[in-house]
């Protein structure tokens, strides 16, 4: 079957902060000089212990990483050498908050909610969108742009900009907010001209994590809360439509949730599959759970809905419970909680006696009918610098690279 095709359906990109001017509607230059000042003095908030494995990190780095997240050279360069034939690329390439390097202008990326400025958030996407549209136009074979359009805030513009990065080249799919309160949730039919444009032009709908209401009051605890919960935020999007009859209504369109895990997703679908089928807890509704659906919410997700994910050895383990169609895997390059720069040793450890049939779905195959991108193209990448079967299934798995 040739070398390992792997696609990373989660990767970031974005030019230094100062970059994204140029990108921006003149009219918002200004606002967009007042931002970066508050950025800047973001970038100064760091632990002892952050500034400590930041040096560890940029040392067995270098500035790869960094200059790679705008650098299109570069960056072919260190999926090469991840073994990583596409990418899907979505915004805020920060790298620890080491500077230089900024999230989607006015905070219009994995952090985007209904609380934000409608204007400045349209503003910032178009912005980011533009600039994305010159990065994957030096690589199209191997980019998948993710379009950061903030929906929630006016569904007509939003269809309007989403037409625009297609036309651009950013065709990979759209990242729609996670938290959209205090705006309409994604059950309502208002938001079907999107999805109606997205499933015309085949572009996934895609959630990150990275977003919470901000509720928790700073103080001890604080990040691990923040840790232990931020799954769901991600998450809920996928019930929401998929009870909102979303996939019913356009049984083509995708949804990635990404960067948000797998493990909570096999007790979530079977509870919702309860619900539907009826048991004694629901009998007082009637038959309302089925009136909203006429198939078993499971037959949705199956259908139309992808978790990106590295997948932990406890959701390799349990791969058939979420899934093994619905798996797509990613480096979450250049963040440092990502496998990059040891991809293929992660692969090697993790995929070792997963046969090879699912591997390679998960590992590649699954993303490009999720982001539809030219297969025949990209197999030829993989045969220049994919892994090989042999690689990943026979030689013994190395060390972990964390211990080294």
């Amino acid at each position: 079957m040739g070398n390992y095709l792997v696609i990373s359906s989660d990767c970031h990109a974005g030019p230094p902060p100062e970059q994204y001017r140029g990108y921006m509607d003149p009219q918002y230059r200004e606002r967009y000089d007042e931002f970066l000042v508050g950025l800047a003095d973001m970038g100064q908030v760091a632990g002892a212990a952050q500034a400590k494995f930041r040096e560890k990190f940029l040392a067995k780095t270098g500035d790869g990483g960094i200059r790679a997240c705008w650098d299109p050279k570069l960056r072919d360069k260190e999926l090469d050498n991840d073994g990583v034939a596409a990418e899907v690329v979505f915004p805020d390439a920060d790298v620890l908050g080491i500077g230089g390097i900024s999230s989607s202008p006015f905070g219009t990326g994995l952090g985007a909610s209904g609380k934000d400025d409608a204007e400045l958030a349209f503003a910032g996407a178009r912005a980011h969108n533009r600039w994305l549209a010159d990065l994957c136009a030096s690589s199209p074979g191997r980019r998948a742009g993710i379009a950061t359009v903030p929906i929630i805030h006016d569904v007509a513009t939003a269809v309007e900009e989403i037409r625009r990065a297609h036309e651009s080249g950013v065709r990979g799919g759209v990242m729609i907010p996670s938290q959209w309160a205090p705006q309409v949730s994604y059950n309502d039919t208002m938001y079907d001209p999107v999805w109606a444009a997205c499933e015309e032009l085949g572009m996934a709908v895609a959630v990150h994590s990275g977003g919470s209401p901000r509720d928790i009051t700073p103080g001890s605890g604080t990040l691990p809360i923040f840790a232990t919960e931020a799954w769901f935020f991600a998450a809920r999007p996928l019930w929401v439509m998929i009870w909102g009859g979303v996939f019913e209504r356009f049984p083509n369109l995708k949804l990635a949730v990404t960067e948000n895990a797998a493990w909570w997703l096999p007790d979530i679908l079977s509870s919702m599959d309860d619900l539907w089928t009826g048991v004694h807890g629901t009998l007082k509704f009637g038959s309302v759970f089925r009136e909203a659906l006429p198939e078993k919410p499971s037959f949705y997700f199956h259908r139309n809905c992808f978790l990106g994910t590295q997948m932990s050895a406890n959701e390799i383990a349990r791969r058939h419970e979420i899934g093994v169609d619905n798996v797509i895997w990613g480096n979450d390059f250049p963040h440092p909680e990502g496998t990059w720069p040891h991809t293929r040793e992660w692969i090697r450890i993790r995929y070792h006696d997963v046969p090879e049939e699912e591997a390679r779905k998960i590992l590649g195959l699954n993303a490009l009918r999720c982001y539809h991108f030219d297969a025949a193209t990209l197999h030829a990448v993989a045969d220049r610098i994919g892994p090989t079967a042999d690689e990943i299934h026979n030689q013994p798995p190395p060390p972990n690279p964390d211990e080294q």
